[in-house]
C-alpha cells in the first residue's frame, strides 16, 4: 500500500515547485548577488566572467549575461569594457527624511569626505536666477552669498553643488568657512539653526561641463536636486541646484502604508 504524503511534506514539495517555476536568470541572479557581497569577493576585486556564470551554474550564455546585467544595473558590479566586471564601492545613502552633513555620511559610508571650494563672491540679488529670487522671497537688491563645491568621497566626486545663501543671515561668511559642513559653520559661528528643506528631485544626463566636474563621461546618468532650506519660521536661507553622480549615490527612504488619498508632500531633505 503505498503511504500519501502528510500534509508537511506536501508543503514542502509545493515549496520547492514554486522555486523552480521562477525564471532561470532570477534564480542565477540571487546566487550571484550572494557571491558578490560575501567575503570571498571584496570591493574592487574582479568578478565571475559570463563564461565562468555559465558553467557554474550550467546555464546559458545568455542567461548568464542578462544576471550579470541586472547586478550592474542595481551598483553592484561596475563592467569595464575589455577587462570584465568588477565589484562596485559601496554606494553612499542619500536619507530623504532627515538633514544630514555630507561629511558625516561619507565617514558613515567608510569614506574620507573631502569638499573643494570652486567659487565664493557676494552677489546682488539682481544677477541670480528668478527662480531663486523667488524662492528665497528677497527683493533684487538684497545681498547673496554664491558658492560652488565639489563633494569628493575617496578622492571621487560625487557631489556638485551651487548654492545661494541670503547674506543678511551670515554677513560675515569667509571661504574657509564653507570648506566643510556649512550646517556646522551656521550653528557654531552663526547661531543659526536649520529647520529643515523642500527639494525635487530630478533624473537627467550630465552635459559635457558637468560630467568634467564631476569626472565621469558625458551624458552619465545623475540626479539634480533643487532644494530651499528654512530657518526657524519658514525663512528662507539657501537655494541650491546639486548634481549627484547616478552611479555614486542610493536614495533611501522609508513609506507608511497604503493611504486613502495620496498626497505627495514635496519634502525631501537635502545635504550641507
Amino acid at each position: 500500500m503505498t503511504k500519501r504524503p502528510s500534509n508537511t511534506t506536501r508543503g514542502v514539495v509545493d515549496s520547492m515547485r514554486e522555486i523552480t517555476r521562477e525564471p532561470i536568470y532570477q534564480q542565477v541572479n540571487q546566487r550571484l548577488r550572494s557571491l558578490v557581497q560575501s567575503i570571498q569577493y571584496p570591493v574592487g576585486n574582479q568578478f565571475l566572467t559570463e563564461r565562468q556564470v555559465s558553467d557554474r551554474f550550467r546555464v546559458s550564455r545568455a542567461t548568464a549575461n542578462k544576471a550579470l546585467s541586472t547586478l550592474v544595473a542595481e551598483g553592484l558590479l561596475t563592467f569595464r569594457k575589455g577587462v570584465g566586471t568588477f565589484v562596485s564601492d559601496r554606494s553612499m545613502d542619500y536619507n530623504l527624511r532627515a538633514l544630514v552633513s555630507f561629511t558625516e555620511e561619507a565617514i558613515a559610508a567608510g569614506k574620507k569626505p573631502e569638499t573643494r571650494v570652486l567659487l565664493f563672491k557676494k552677489i546682488k540679488a539682481l544677477d541670480a536666477p528668478e527662480d531663486a529670487v523667488r524662492a528665497l522671497r528677497i527683493s533684487q537688491r538684497d545681498s547673496l552669498w554664491y558658492m560652488e563645491r565639489l563633494r569628493l568621497a575617496d578622492a571621487l566626486p560625487v557631489i556638485f553643488e551651487r548654492r545661494y545663501v541670503v547674506a543678511s543671515h551670515c554677513q560675515a561668511l569667509k571661504e574657509s568657512d564653507i570648506g566643510g559642513s556649512l550646517y556646522k559653520t551656521w550653528r557654531e559661528r552663526f547661531n543659526l539653526h536649520v529647520e529643515g528643506a523642500e527639494a525635487t528631485i530630478r533624473a537627467m544626463n550630465l552635459r559635457t561641463e558637468e560630467a568634467t566636474i564631476l569626472g565621469t563621461r558625458q551624458n552619465a546618468a545623475g540626479l539634480l536636486i533643487t532644494s530651499v532650506g528654512f530657518l526657524p519660521g519658514h525663512k528662507p536661507l539657501w537655494f541650491e541646484r546639486t548634481l549627484y553622480r547616478g552611479d555614486a549615490y542610493e536614495f533611501h527612504n522609508q513609506m507608511s502604508g497604503i493611504q486613502g488619498s495620496m498626497q505627495p508632500s514635496g519634502r525631501f531633505l537635502s545635504k550641507s
